[in-house]
Parts: C-alpha cells; sequence; structure tokens
C-alpha cells in the first residue's frame, strides 16, 4: 500500500483528494492545523495528524508520528495547504507579507526537505507542489499570493533539477479556480490585515468588500471546477513513469499560460487588468 502525506485537508483541494486517493487504495495521512479539523477528517475514516505550517515543531511532531506509524517510509507528499492574503501591494507590511510566506512558502520547504532523506534512503519518491495559475501570471491586489507562489515555482523548478536521477519525481499543480473555502478565508485574511479606510485604493476595495457581500451563496465564478480536476493530475504525477514537471488545472490556467508565451508583455498587461476585476 502506497502512503502520502497531504497538508491542508480541513477543506477542497486537500479534503478531496485525501478522501479520493484512500478510495484508491492509499494510505493517506490527512493534515490539518486545527483539532477540530482534524477530529472531522478523523470521523470520516482518514488518518489524520495536527500539522501547522507555520509552526516547525508541529511540522517535525507530525512527520515523526508519520513515520512510526509506516516503519521509516513515505512514499508521496502532496503540499497543498495555504491560504491567499488578498490587498494592493503598497498596502502590505513586512509582517502581513512575511506571514504568508511562511505558510505557503517556507513550511512546505521545511516539511519537504525533511522527507526527502526518507525518499533518499528508500530510493524512491514522489513530491507534488500545489501552486496556481497565479504562479504563472500576476493579478491585482493578491501580491502576497503572487509572490508565494511565483517563488514556489522557482524552488520547485530548481529541486526538480537537482533530483534528477535519484528516482524522486517533482511536480507542479498549477489549478485555476477550485471551489473551496480559498475565497472565504482570503476574504478574512483581508479584513484582519488590510487598512481600508488609508489606503489609496479604498474606493476598489469597497466596490470589491459590497460585490462580495452581495454575491449568492454557492455561486462560483465562471470556469470554476470541482477538487475532481485536481485529483486526476494529481494521480498521475504520483503513478505515471514519467510524471510531468507541470500540470495545467482549469481554462483560466490555460488560457493565461499560452498567452504569456505568445504576447509581449506590454499586450498581455491589459488582458490581465481586466482579469483582476
Amino acid at each position: 500500500m502506497k502512503t502520502i502525506l497531504i497538508t491542508g485537508c480541513s477543506s477542497g483541494i486537500g479534503k478531496h483528494c485525501a478522501l479520493g486517493l484512500q478510495a484508491e487504495g492509499y494510505r493517506v495521512f490527512a493534515t490539518a492545523r486545527k483539532p477540530e479539523d482534524v477530529q472531522a477528517l478523523t470521523d470520516l475514516g482518514l488518518e489524520s495528524l495536527l500539522l501547522d505550517l507555520d509552526d516547525s515543531v508541529s511540522i517535525r511532531d507530525a512527520l515523526t508520528e508519520i513515520l512510526s506509524r509506516t516503519g521509516g517510509t513515505l512514499d508521496a507528499l502532496f503540499n497543498n495547504g495555504a491560504y491567499g492574503q488578498p490587498g494592493a501591494v503598497e498596502d502590505l507590511t513586512r509582517d502581513v507579507m512575511r506571514a504568508q510566506l511562511e505558510t505557503n512558502l517556507l513550511g512546505w520547504l521545511e516539511l519537504t526537505n525533511l522527507v526527502l532523506p526518507v525518499m533518499r534512503r528508500q530510493g524512491h519518491g514522489r513530491i507534488v507542489m500545489n501552486s496556481s495559475v497565479l504562479g504563472l501570471v500576476a493579478l491585482k491586489y493578491r501580491g502576497a499570493y503572487n509572490c508565494s507562489k511565483f517563488a514556489l515555482e522557482g524552488l520547485t523548478d530548481t529541486l526538480r533539477l537537482e533530483l534528477v536521477g535519484s528516482n524522486i519525481y517533482v511536480s507542479l499543480i498549477e489549478p485555476g479556480p477550485i471551489e473551496s473555502a480559498f475565497r472565504s478565508n482570503a476574504f478574512k485574511a483581508f479584513q484582519d490585515h488590510i487598512d481600508v479606510e488609508n489606503s489609496a485604493h479604498r474606493a476598489t476595495y469597497e466596490a470589491v468588500v459590497k460585490r462580495l457581500s452581495n454575491r449568492t451563496p454557492g455561486r462560483e465564478p465562471a470556469f470554476t471546477l470541482s477538487p475532481e480536476a485536481v485529483l486526476k493530475p494529481l494521480r498521475h504525477a504520483l503513478e505515471s513513469r514519467r510524471p510531468r514537471p507541470r500540470y495545467y488545472v482549469t481554462l483560466p490556467t490555460y488560457f493565461m499560460g499560452w498567452m504569456r508565451r505568445l504576447l509581449p508583455t506590454r499586450w498581455f498587461d491589459p488582458i490581465l487588468v481586466r482579469a483582476s476585476d
């Protein structure tokens, strides 16, 4: 039975992929940072543990417990746990940016670097990073998240090159809009950390808040897919003899990826400006 550790399983992509892979015969270690989420995952029949990507002790404790259950082996890691911090770049404080990078990048780095010696000893492994279309292109008012995903893409590309010949394969999944709690969590982060009243972008912020407040519950933006759309490429990255370096998911990712290659920056920028509205 193949074993996999997945981070960020409280909802959305992580939860769906954990349940999907377990149904296909994987031994899944589904982690989350809140005890109540761990209990909810356990109630669903998953092996669930606390793992807070902002806490080095939590990361080490979770991995130690997993390895004690598996006899010291781990076949795969799916780094997924992340959040989005909205706000114009000029409204991001150093602390807010640091928090975004701690969760979305540095926690992933630390966990990956702890898992790699395990995979080297056993002679094989798969590492999958859940990036975003915003690791390919930048959109307005998403600077912190853009930064975390652009950095993740560079880090992952480097790691993939460094692991050539090791039988440890590294892949990126790059989803566009997926049904999840991501937007509601991002809205809370915006409310908690952005000073709307004193911002040069106040009018834009207020219009966005009004639109979000009046949006019909459960109604997702165009081209939004279910988390099932991520499970399929994840399965390929875990099981293929030749996993791809990158997996595009959703039409916006394909569109943005191709436009970035085909158009000069000055032609592409107006498209990105409109896509941000």
